[in-house]
């Protein structure tokens, strides 16, 4: 019997089965507001061993597509928190996925319609989602960044220790992922392609990772380690990033995470969404690393999996949870359905991003229904 479907901690959350349901954008929160309906999308996948939620902002600052929701206002942390007692009444667990998207993003969209905020005032080319005054929506080239000044980086730093404590208070959660992937802002300090600062953020290796690192602090002192997760995307290149050399920048990050107790690591595998060969990289050697340098999280591996390959994973020792996505959007049971070896539904391509009713969204049969 594989070890798909075990019970697992990872760190402080204890988990029923290692079938984690993935971060999905998709757009239906208005005013960075959960609402009834993403209370619904998520209770109905509750039989997820862990739900990582839809990316989500730290600040007004930190949003970077239309209908996102955030983790800053009174009226978005009471809307997570019925997403949150939701699940947990339906015997799942929940944790929030804090989000800085840096220059990924649009004026209309930022505080006074400022710029974007980044590692570097360089452009990216890629695109953002907005929503018209007529309630359409459609994607548009992101606006140009400027380069946060070295003594505005202790405020992004507070601004997650902040949404940490609000997401475990407040909005009840059961603990935080870092966003640390797909070229948002953190993504945007690691990388050589992106980080053109002469600061001690900028230059090495060890420069480029700081800002990960006090962030990893400040939130880990503020909720524990054991509530507090991290995803990494080594070589995707969403966002329009790139590194010189992603194995070696990798592996100095995850030596780095070594020394903290999280709850677990969350590896994208190649190209997010995308090819999984995407550029050469070793995530063997990147776990074997991690490991040498007595990292003790849950490893947890994401990107076009199918049950095959995540019992492959998990029974190997590759990795402890495997996250799936789009699978998850289609499938709302899909625990049930990879236990009982039952037919996948196709995602709704067309309904993926926006709209304000349930399809594509929580229209999904389950297998009872279907």
């Amino acid at each position: 019997m594989t070890k798909l479907f075990e019970p697992i901690m990872l760190g402080d959350i204890s988990l029923t089965n290692r079938v984690v349901m993935a971060p999905l954008t998709r757009n239906r929160s208005p005013n960075a507001v959960p609402n009834e309906l993403n209370v619904e999308y998520y209770r109905q996948r509750a039989t997820a061993g862990l739900i990582i939620t839809e990316a989500t902002a730290i600040t007004h600052q930190g949003q970077g597509y239309a209908d996102v929701p955030g983790l800053y206002t009174k009226e978005a942390l009471a809307g997570w928190k019925k997403v949150t007692d939701a699940v947990h009444a339906a015997g799942g667990k929940i944790v929030v996925q804090m989000w800085h998207v840096g220059r990924i993003s649009h004026t209309t969209l930022q505080p006074n319609d400022g710029k974007p905020v980044s590692s570097t005032n360089k452009r990216a080319n890629a695109k953002t989602y907005l929503v018209n005054a007529d309630g359409t929506g459609g994607f548009a080239d992101v606006s140009e960044p400027r380069a946060l000044e070295t003594s505005e980086i202790p405020g992004i730093v507070e601004d997650y220790r902040k949404a940490a404590r609000a997401a475990i208070d407040e909005a009840g959660f059961d603990g935080v992922e870092i966003h640390g992937a797909n070229g948002y802002l953190l993504d945007q300090f690691l990388r050589s392609n992106v980080n053109d600062r002469t600061d001690q953020y900028g230059g090495s290796i060890e420069n480029r990772a700081r800002l990960l690192f006090e962030v990893v602090d400040a939130v880990t002192k503020e909720i524990g380690a054991g509530r507090t997760a991290i995803r990494i995307s080594p070589v995707t290149p969403s966002g329009d990033v790139s590194d010189a050399d992603p194995q070696q920048l990798f592996t100095y990050v995850v030596e780095g995470l070594a020394k903290y107790g999280l709850s677990y690591i969350h590896i994208v595998e190649g190209q997010t969404g995308g090819a999984r060969d995407f550029l050469p990289f070793d995530y063997d050697a990147l776990h074997a690393a991690y490991k040498a340098a007595g990292g003790k999280a849950a490893w947890m591996t994401n990107n076009g999996y199918d049950k095959d390959m995540a019992v492959a994973a998990i029974d190997s020792g590759k990795a402890d949870v495997v996250a799936f996505g789009k699978p998850f959007i289609a499938n709302p049971d899909l625990v049930r359905r990879l236990k009982e070896n039952a037919p996948l539904t196709a995602v709704d391509s067309a309904n993926l991003y926006g709209g304000q009713g349930a399809k594509g969204y929580t229209d999904y049969p389950a297998l009872d229904a279907a």
